[in-house]
């Protein structure tokens, strides 16, 4: 489970410095390849192989002719890219996604459970303060059980 936030820098050549308690993760559970992906453009989506499989056999079940299924593909696939996290815990992130999401210098890596986020520290604290955890987000995540 990848959770918390730590800051890190996306180096000159498009490098990520994989914050030392995520790659201590993937090194203990799934290894050294990932999946690096957005759903939209402005954030990178980093998924250890083993858990980007698991998407892709949802997606094998799902008719070929499914618009959204198509939709999904088209998406994550434009901005998708395989890479390695070597040994200094470094990844390349694909340059389109880098421009698209603003992920050039300062970001935040973030745990989303099952994949890491990086995006932009100042689009996403600005983010953080325009759109807060409101009281019907809670009553929402309230009916969820959560």
């Amino acid at each position: 489970m990848f959770r918390g936030n730590y800051p890190a820098r996306v180096d000159d050549k498009g490098r990520l410095k994989v914050p030392a308690d995520f790659k201590r993760r993937l090194d203990e559970v799934y290894g050294s390849q990932v999946y690096v992906t957005s759903k939209d453009g402005k954030r990178a989506e980093i998924y250890p192989l083993r858990e980007w499989e698991k998407i892709e056999a949802k997606l094998a079940a799902i008719p070929s002719m499914n618009p959204a299924k198509k939709k999904f593909l088209d998406v994550t696939n434009y901005y998708g890219q395989m890479a390695e996290v070597d040994s200094q815990g470094r990844l390349l992130l694909p340059q389109l996604l880098r421009e698209s999401a603003n992920v050039t210098a300062e970001v935040v890596v973030l745990g989303a459970q099952t994949y890491l986020e990086v995006v932009n520290h100042d689009d996403f604290k600005a983010k953080l303060e325009a759109e807060p955890l409101s009281e019907s987000d809670m009553a929402a995540l309230a009916d969820l059980g959560l």
